[in-house]
């Protein structure tokens, strides 16, 4: 049998892949620590960008169901370039999230949309300070 791991946002078994577990993960870090309700989480969140169809591997969203948060998940040997945030900041031109992570498990870093782009942010807020 293969390794599966439940997935509480898709409400089914997944198969545990390198990029899964840090997803699996992620999600754990939002609800544990951020206190971020997990029915205000959806992975594998499809949407499309011009005319090609994209999946962010978690978005948060807000209490009027808007995207508050996209998380891009990257397997652990996966290095955290430039292109990475590229891909979190192209997601945002459809998305247009306040706040963007973008994880391998080893290494996570957060932005926040201020007036003149993103900013890396050192802390990691809380659901309740990201809606305010």
């Amino acid at each position: 049998m293969k390794n599966v791991v439940w997935d509480p946002l898709r409400k089914k078994e997944v198969a545990l892949t390198p990029e899964e577990r840090v997803r699996q993960w992620c999600i754990g870090v939002l609800r544990d620590q951020m206190g971020v309700p997990v029915h205000m989480m959806m992975s594998e969140a499809g949407f499309k960008l011009g005319d090609k169809q994209f999946r962010a591997d978690i978005l948060v969203y807000d209490r009027q169901a808007s995207p508050l948060m996209v998380v891009e998940c990257k397997r652990p040997e996966v290095e955290l370039t430039q292109e990475v945030l590229d891909q979190a900041i192209r997601y945002n031109m459809v998305l247009n999230v306040k706040y963007m992570i973008i994880t391998n498990g080893t290494k996570t870093f957060i932005c926040r949309k201020g007036e003149t782009g993103y900013k890396f942010i050192d802390s990691v807020p809380d659901y309740e300070q990201m809606l305010g």
